[in-house]
């Protein structure tokens, strides 16, 4: 008899479309509904609230980010350019 691998969260969907896609969309859940850092306090008790929304359990801040991630890439390109451009900014005045 065959051995049965790991479905993880993406069992629900039985043979239906395929290992690859079964395989990403547990990992996402995963990823999803682990703890994440506090940008706010620093403590990993960030949990998803809605799609979007995530609310850290320790000090109550609540904050937008990505749907499946409280950050997202384009989030983090995006935060870097702003960080670059205060800083010229700065040196510019001084």
């Amino acid at each position: 008899m065959a051995e049965r691998g790991e479905t993880g969260s993406a069992g629900r969907f039985g043979a239906r479309y395929g290992r690859v896609a079964r395989r990403r969309v547990a990992e996402i859940e995963e990823d999803m509904r682990d703890e994440h850092e506090c940008p706010e306090c620093g403590r990993e008790r960030v949990s998803r609230q809605g799609t979007g929304v995530w609310e850290c359990g320790y000090c109550g801040y609540t904050f937008t980010g990505g749907a499946y991630s409280p950050q997202t890439p384009g989030g983090r390109t995006a935060e870097r350019s702003i960080r670059a451009a205060l800083a010229e900014t700065a040196d510019e005045e001084e």
